[in-house]
């Protein structure tokens, strides 16, 4: 399936971090899995408490796409187990904090080496920037600046709204859309003239709730294209090599998907 992002409805385009334009989103699970099953492994059993492993499962339905202590959080609630927040930057405490630092750590390390890109990805933002429509580049993480210097992008997005920016402002995390307008409104755009490019549940969820013109829903792997719909996504597409810019008079095909059309202006 094709999709067309066209300047004529649309002015802006922001891309999600981890899992569409860095191959980070496997390295976030990684770091998550080892953090989680080691404190699992530690906690006294309980009846009331789950303790088996976290899964990828896990990961996309609790902690993907969103901020450090609202992944702890959810995560440990539908084990039925409750932390309390704890202070700040402690990394040895069983805390929401403690827990969220101790998975940075590990991510970290992870990421020392070095970050694949999604090629894809950065051919669709320079030929989108070519075409005239700006682009820009959110994140629950407050690694985003380190991520993408590390990855030789620091230059694509003319606009970063990540995790430190949020703690700033005081935004919540997705599926609140509150960052993905924050991008929105430092590119000059308004959402119902904005694309957002997501592979997250909780992030097309914020994208829908914002009342953006399209939401693009990526499926790399496969599998989760229905999740990604029943979320909000507009269309999903296996790979943004998938996406086609509108060029000046160019005839394209129209997306073979459903839409709303009392909020989209074009799909």
């Amino acid at each position: 399936m094709r999709v067309t992002i066209d300047p004529r409805f649309h002015d802006a385009v922001i891309f999600d971090l981890d899992g569409v334009v860095t191959d980070t989103a496997s390295v976030h699970a990684e770091a998550w899995a080892e953090m989680f099953n080691d404190f699992l492994q530690r906690r006294q059993a309980s009846d009331d408490e789950g303790h088996s492993p976290f899964t990828d499962d896990d990961y996309l339905h609790f902690v993907d796409g969103k901020a450090r202590g609202d992944g702890v959080t959810d995560f440990l609630a539908s084990r039925g187990i409750s932390l309390p927040p704890g202070p700040p930057a402690d990394g040895t405490a069983d805390t929401i904090s403690g827990l969220g630092e101790r998975k940075q750590e590990i991510f970290l390390k992870r990421v020392h080496a070095g970050v694949r890109v999604f090629e894809s990805t950065v051919t669709l933002a320079r030929k989108l920037a070519d075409t005239g429509i700006a682009v820009g580049v959110y994140s629950a993480s407050r690694n985003c600046e380190r991520i993408l210097k590390s990855a030789g992008l620091g230059d694509l997005f003319s606009v970063r709204v990540d995790g430190v920016v949020a703690e700033d402002l005081g935004l919540p995390g997705k599926p609140s859309p509150a960052v993905l307008l924050e991008a929105t409104r430092r590119l000059g755009a308004v959402p119902q003239r904005s694309v957002v490019v997501e592979d997250a549940e909780a992030g097309v969820e914020a994208g829908s709730r914002g009342g953006f013109a399209l939401v693009i829903g990526v499926d790399r792997a496969g599998g989760r294209a229905e999740e990604l719909r029943r979320h909000g996504a507009d269309v999903v597409v296996a790979d943004l090599a998938d996406v086609v810019v509108r060029n000046g008079d160019e005839q394209t095909s129209p997306v073979d998907v459903d839409c709303d059309s009392s909020r989209r202006t074009e799909c």
